[in-house]
């Protein structure tokens, strides 16, 4: 994403007028002076650390992904800002200028960050490296957003992270600058008055913010959140603001009305945008029929108030802090996304605990240090000199310091410019993990199509008033069950656990695969008619979340009579807590059933999961069948009254 819509001037956005100077920012009338544009520099930063916390952990801020669509509207705010007011005063846009600007403000940091982020990834760990040829030329050709649908890539909960899945968002921005100029000069020249013209590009956020509702699938919603048409209503939203403002009325805010009501929508808007950053959900439809929406214009709110005149909310924003966390928030937002993912690698350590904690923290720092590196030493020189005059710059620096310490650089350049495509040339299609699950889940295929109804391991379900079993029975009927009395079902998580899972259960019969759900659940159990054994584990929910309606369908077709353990899910995907939640309130009420919590088991656990973060390693599907034994024997003792003594068991 490229936060900054206009030029910069002591770290607070300006806009320029053709020949490269600042240009008038807070006032679009004609004959007025330089003025800095106060403030928005400040709402990026707090843009750029929404975004972040969520890519940190995203239990922390649920919706911080929506810090996005901040940057849009304030893109299209100022990139319209510095159209119109060129127009204005010669006449004309000069679209190849300002094409040319975008580059030399885009692309610096970007040539830094796309290499460094792939040799990063190589030492730190292969997997991440899956797909980056693809990743590295939608980054060189701002079409990240479409190659990423094509892939089917989920921004929200991909179980092989995309190494370079922030640059949709730059995508985006760019095919924006590519198109809104000569649209923008269209929409000038064809329409005259200034009421219009707003109307229109009003008009536009609208029928982009419908598609997205239209075309919505909520199991899949990468789809409208990456795509530009269905994505483009901040964008529209911060143009149809600037066009307001360049016109005579410029937006009522000349109004008593608005003077009296001026700081409220102020406030209005910074609760509904703080507050959308907390309760939003990827995984809600609402987010996406009309939140995201709503978060655009009221960052469009916030940003007439703070450029409109001064006020308590643009000196909030104009704090030195948020003023330096904005200049350089597109160097931070490029950097932290493949940081956190290496250092993820390099410091393996899952949520929960101060240890977790260091580790994310770690990851910021590196982001901050390496955004400010970019920043004064890339992205600066480059945006003041130019290409040619910041390359002579750098070659002046080079000799100064002496011949062996230039060769020593020049060595290096060279060195990242053979490496480079030899890791791309040699990334893998696959990673360890999806391997692993392949192979696992061809194997179980194999078991389950050999094998038939154990005698001797089955029980039919009654309901509690059809029981007429003594005492006995029904202690012999909850007791801890036997790998050969127990039925598996699942997802991925459950194919990778399976080795360890027939290692601590000898003569479970497990039937798993990738890419499961909990609507599949029902016909699965059902399928198994009879035969189904006496105790079931029932593991579901890692790529399509909880389904209430599925799980009660499920244990309905099991019956009351047979012991459930059902296993909570774990990932750093913000739906997976109130999944977890979910999944216990469907089952509070089934005495048959114990919910395993692998999810709380990996806390502050190293070295548990494979390179995914989701599925565990081989000592974690150690910790994962552990889990699941103990809740069948807290299941027996809840219903026999009894201790249930676990034996040892030597990990291999």
């Amino acid at each position: 994403m490229e936060p900054h819509g206009g030029g910069e001037r002591g770290g607070v956005a300006t806009v320029r007028r053709p020949g490269g100077e600042p240009a008038a920012a807070g006032d679009l009338t004609p004959g007025d002076g330089p003025r800095r544009l106060a403030g928005l520099d400040g709402l990026r930063a707090l843009a750029v650390v929404a975004v972040v916390v969520f890519h940190l952990d995203p239990t922390w801020l649920p919706g911080g992904f929506l810090g996005v669509d901040v940057f849009f509207v304030v893109s299209g705010f100022l990139i319209t800002t510095l159209l119109v007011r060129e127009h204005r005063e010669t006449g004309r846009v000069d679209l190849r200028a300002f094409w040319a600007r975008r580059a030399r403000r885009l692309l610096p940091a970007l040539l830094l960050v796309v290499p460094s982020a792939v040799l990063l990834a190589r030492l730190a760990e292969g997997d991440l490296l899956v797909g980056v040829g693809r990743q590295v030329l939608g980054a060189l050709t701002f079409t990240s957003n479409w190659l990423e649908i094509g892939a089917g890539s989920d921004y929200f909960a991909s179980t092989s992270p995309v190494l370079l899945a922030n640059l949709w968002s730059l995508a985006v921005e760019e095919q924006f600058y590519l198109l809104w100029p000569p649209a923008l000069l269209l929409l000038l020249l064809l329409v005259a008055r200034p009421s219009p013209r707003v109307a229109v590009v009003g008009a536009l956020a609208a029928a982009s913010a419908l598609a997205m509702a239209w075309r919505l699938d909520p199991e899949h919603p990468t789809r409208v959140y990456y795509g530009t048409d269905t994505h483009a209503m901040g964008l529209m939203v911060g143009a149809a603001l600037a066009l307001a403002l360049a016109s005579p009325a410029r937006a009522g805010t000349r109004s008593a009305g608005w003077a009296r009501h001026r700081r409220l929508v102020g406030a209005v808007a910074l609760v509904v945008l703080l507050g959308s950053f907390v309760v939003a959900d990827e995984r809600s439809a609402l987010t996406f029929r009309g939140g995201i929406l709503l978060v655009s214009l009221a960052t469009a709110a916030l940003v007439l108030v703070v450029v409109e005149r001064p006020g308590r909310l643009r000196a909030l924003l104009e704090v030195p802090a948020a003023r330096w966390v904005g200049s350089r928030s597109y160097g931070i937002y490029l950097w932290h996304w493949p940081v956190v993912l290496v250092v993820g690698r390099d410091l393996p350590v899952a949520p929960g605990g101060t240890e977790y904690v260091l580790t994310r923290l770690w990851a910021v720092l590196v982001t901050l240090a390496a955004a400010d590196l970019s920043y004064r030493f890339v992205e600066t020189p480059v945006r003041r000199r130019g290409v040619r005059g910041a390359f002579a710059g750098l070659t002046r620096r080079l000799r100064a310091v002496g011949t062996r310490r230039a060769r020593v650089a020049w060595a290096v350049v060279a060195t990242v410019a053979v490496a480079v495509p030899v890791v791309l040339l040699t990334a893998p299609e696959r990673s360890s993990v999806e391997e692993s699950l392949v192979v696992r889940e061809a194997a179980l295929s194999r078991q389950t199509a050999s094998a038939g109804p154990t005698p001797g391991g089955t029980r039919p379900s009654a309901a509690p008033s059809a029981r007429t079993s003594t005492p006995a029975a029904d202690t012999a009927a909850w007791a801890m069950p036997s790998g050969a009395e127990i039925d598996g079902f699942g997802d991925s998580m459950l194919v990778g656990a399976s080795d360890a899972m027939e290692y601590w259960f000898d003569g479970i019969r497990l039937d798993a695969r990738s890419n499961r759900r909990w609507s599949q659940a029902p016909s699965l159990v059902e399928n198994r008619g009879p035969g189904l054994r006496r105790a079931v584990v029932l593991a579901f929910g890692t790529n399509f979340g909880t389904d209430e309606k599925a799980i009660a369908a499920t244990l309905d077709a099991i019956g009351p009579d047979r012991m459930v353990v059902i296993v909570t899910v774990h990932g750093r995907y913000a739906r997976a807590e109130s999944d977890n939640r979910r999944l216990r309130s469907a089952v509070a009420r089934r005495d048959n059933v114990q919910v395993a919590d692998w999810d709380a088991a990996l806390a502050g656990t190293r070295g548990m999961l494979q390179s995914d973060d989701i599925h565990p390693s081989i000592r974690g599907a150690h910790l994962y069948s552990s889990t699941v034994r103990q809740a069948f024997a807290t299941l027996s003792e809840r219903h026999t009254g009894r201790k249930v003594t676990l034996p040892a068991v030597r990990i291999p």
